[in-house]
């Protein structure tokens, strides 16, 4: 999505699980960028930036106070969130966004990616992992097992995707294999798994994937296969 040169404001949601910064990645194009994350553990791991203020926003915190602290009402030209809305109080969050996106013209996009593209022989040893780990995944998955063409999402398009008809989008990455662990050990399930004491990333499991890379120095081109929805506010 384009941005102009010198735009006002920019919400992002932070979330590190792609291994991407979206708060960094479009710091360059706005003169102000929010970063928030309900999670000061994940506030922590963000790339600090001459432009970006991060904001601890706890679930506590009150809608009125959420708004003013991130700007005020009509305050934001886009938010963004990256692998995260499905884990979200909908109807809350889309309160909130209408409050703070410019009318007219602020737009939010929402996005998210349910596969990696590694190699031929890889990819049918992750498919059969997914399998063995389905039933620890929280129920909000789903969304993400269906590519947010079920995700509600009652904003008007601006052609990137609208509710129930995302746009696809493959989104190429390097990726190490640490990297590539370090992903499926932040996966909900993963973890869901070994607080219930069975670990899915047994040392025969990293040992069958680490082969299958190619080594664990191998620093390899993956593709994620992402969807994402844009809209407007309906007015």
């Amino acid at each position: 999505m384009s941005a102009p040169a010198m735009a006002k404001l920019l919400l992002v949601s932070v979330l590190e699980t792609l291994g991407w910064r979206p708060s960094c990645l479009v710091a360059e194009h706005y003169e102000k960028v929010v970063g928030t994350d309900v999670s000061e553990d994940q506030l922590k791991l963000a790339r600090p930036h001459p432009r970006i203020r991060y904001l601890y926003t706890p679930e506590s915190i009150t809608d009125d106070e959420l708004v003013a602290l991130i700007g005020g009402e009509n305050s934001a030209d886009l938010v963004t969130v990256a692998q995260a809305v499905h884990w979200f109080d909908l109807p809350k969050f889309y309160s909130n966004v209408t409050r703070l996106l410019r009318k007219p013209g602020g737009v939010i996009a929402v996005w998210g990616y349910n596969q990696i593209e590694v190699s031929p022989i890889f990819d049918p040893i992750m498919d059969r992992f997914h399998g063995t780990i389905v039933s620890h995944w929280h129920p909000k998955i789903q969304y993400v097992f269906d590519g947010y063409k079920t995700l509600p999402f009652p904003f008007e398009s601006v052609g990137l995707g609208s509710e129930g008809k995302p746009i696809l989008l493959d989104i190429p990455k390097k990726l190490s294999f640490e990297g590539f662990l370090k992903l499926l050990r932040s996966w909900s399930a993963v973890t869901t798994a070994k607080d219930q004491g069975v670990d899915l990333l047994s040392d025969g499991v990293v040992k069958e994937f680490e082969r299958a890379w190619g080594g664990p120095g191998l620093v390899r081109s993956v593709v994620y296969k992402v969807f994402m929805i844009a809209g407007k506010v309906k007015l």
